[in-house]
């Protein structure tokens, strides 16, 4: 098939299509129109909700006529062998993969496709603590035997980062016949490594390398990014296209490369997964991003990177009270994505949900914040008065505080320079050379365990014993303990700890502090 770099094969079929003033006697049920309402007359209390309607439906008026089904002139994207194909190749190309699936389920269907594609019941996986979600329900369903391998934090922010090379390298000598390595990077938080070293590593030892980068569609695409799991060297790699780049929401990618991965078997499990009747308009925002990109190169990201420069100078050089979390960050190895701005109350008076909060009622609305930090998510596009309409607010906001609290709120863990220096110079300084025992393998159940199977017991008595719950602090909402792993002595000390600071827990109860379920023996 010969392409077009530069063209969106999806957007024109569509719009070819459209051009046809087709009369459907098919699926969808709107037909490609707006519904007309023909039910008699209509008293004045119907006509004010007609107008409503109206309105509603005027919503959708560029987009029915382009939501359809698989036609014959429309490809199908479980058997695709024109735009719809050509669209993905070109997505290939631009991102550097060997082969792209386009995703409708977000890419919560492409970490559950790579995990159902890579495991067999019972065989073994190494994934990072801290994924996603999708990614643990993706074990449970596949049966797969599970390590999880413990994340660094950094000491002086606190914030999360990636096990480091010796605790792979640990876990891949004990557990020799592992089928796969799943990482997760960047984290929310817009950190992330090389992960050349990871790939390099895994691939030593014949396994795969699997990435979820949900929050890196961008990476790799201007020099400013970190480079992208692909140009590392991974097996297989997710890319949530709509959180980063112009694409609508639950829009993603997954990426293929080499020969260890068994293709074919995960396009399997994505056409058992997505939807038999994929958006047509989901997909045409999938090729519109791709087109853009293609199109404009790095330079479509400078505006946005103007924008968040200027945010990010004013918190650093003029801000009386806010601070950024990446000049807590000392350590090298660690990159920072510039479209990502995380930013805290040096002076503790605030969290970061308050400071959420006060950002929402002045009309800007932040990606997160946790108890400490806020997440800002700067799009490639914002423009420099968007970010003056943010920074208004948050001057506002600094002469609002700005004698209003005397005191820091208790539980904000504050961090002085000394304090950071001193962290940096210590425990930071052999944070490279630190390893984890690799837990014990476990399987995911299913479903929730059933009461009769579980007991509650104290804290301090559970070492030893198989888990009956996930326990989760947040934030900044990473699993601790797992439903099914065995509860060694540091965990139950670290949850002892962050229980006496009042840190909350999903899944358990503040009214069963100090208890634990645990299965029954």
């Amino acid at each position: 098939m010969k392409m077009k770099i530069g063209t969106m094969p999806i957007v024109e079929m569509l719009h070819r299509h459209a051009e046809k003033n087709p009369l459907s006697f098919h699926v969808p049920g709107h037909k490609g129109k707006i519904p007309l309402n023909t039910v008699g007359e209509m008293s004045a209390e119907e006509k004010l909700s007609r107008s409503q309607s109206d309105y509603s439906w005027s919503l959708f008026e560029a987009i029915f006529p382009i939501d359809v089904t698989e036609l014959s002139d429309t490809d199908d994207l479980h058997d695709a062998g024109g735009a719809i194909a050509e669209a993905q190749q070109l997505a290939a190309s631009l991102f550097g993969a060997e082969e792209t699936a386009f995703l409708v389920g977000g890419s919560t269907a492409g970490n559950l496709s790579l995990v159902l594609g890579c495991c067999e019941r019972g065989e073994l996986i190494l994934v990072q603590r801290n994924v996603h979600k999708s990614v643990l329900n993706g074990l449970k369903l596949a049966g797969a035997s599970v390590v999880f391998l413990d994340t660094e934090h950094d000491p002086a922010s606190g914030l999360p980062d990636l096990p480091t090379i010796g605790t792979v390298e640990k876990a891949l000598n004990r557990w020799p016949h592992a089928k796969a390595v799943f990482l997760s990077n960047p984290s929310y938080y817009g950190w992330s490594r090389n992960l050349q070293p990871y790939a390099e590593l895994v691939h030593r030892s014949d396994r795969l390398l699997l990435v979820d980068e949900a929050h890196g569609a961008h990476y790799g695409l201007n020099p400013r990014f970190p480079s992208s799991a692909l140009q590392a060297g991974a097996d297989a790699v997710v890319q949530s296209t709509h959180k980063t780049l112009p694409a609508m929401t639950m829009a993603a990618m997954l990426h293929m490369q080499g020969d260890r991965l068994n293709r074919d078997r995960v396009k399997g499990m994505l056409a058992a997964l997505q939807s038999s009747s994929p958006s047509y308009p989901l997909m045409a925002s999938l090729d519109m991003a791709r087109g853009m990109l293609s199109h404009y190169g790095a330079e479509w990201f400078e505006r946005g990177l103007h924008a968040a420069d200027t945010i990010r100078d004013w918190l650093r050089e003029q801000s009386s009270r806010y601070g950024l979390a990446e000049d807590l960050l000392q350590n090298e190895w660690i990159r920072t994505d510039p479209l990502r701005i995380v930013f805290y109350d040096r002076e503790g008076l605030a969290t970061g949900v308050e400071l959420q909060k006060q950002l929402e009622r002045r009309g800007c609305w932040a990606e997160m914040a946790d108890d400490r930090y806020v997440v800002l998510l700067v799009g490639a596009q914002c423009s420099n008065g968007e970010a003056e309409r943010l920074l208004e607010a948050l001057v506002d906001m600094e002469k609002q505080d700005n004698g209003s609290a005397s005191s820091p709120i208790v539980g904000i863990k504050m961090v002085d320079d000394a304090q950071r220096n001193r962290a940096i110079e210590g425990d930071g300084s052999d944070i490279k050379r630190i390893t984890h025992e690799p837990a014990e393998p476990i399987v995911l159940e299913r479903f929730p365990m059933e009461p009769h199977r579980l007991e509650q017991i104290p804290l301090l008595q559970a070492v030893g014993r198989k888990s009956g719950e996930t326990i989760v602090p947040y934030p900044p909402g990473i699993p601790i303990l797992m439903e099914g792993e065995t509860i060694r002595q540091e965990t139950v000390e670290l949850m002892i700890r962050l229980q006496a600071s009042g840190v909350r827990f999903q899944g358990m109860k503040p009214s069963e502090k100090g208890l634990i379920r645990v299965m029954c023996n």
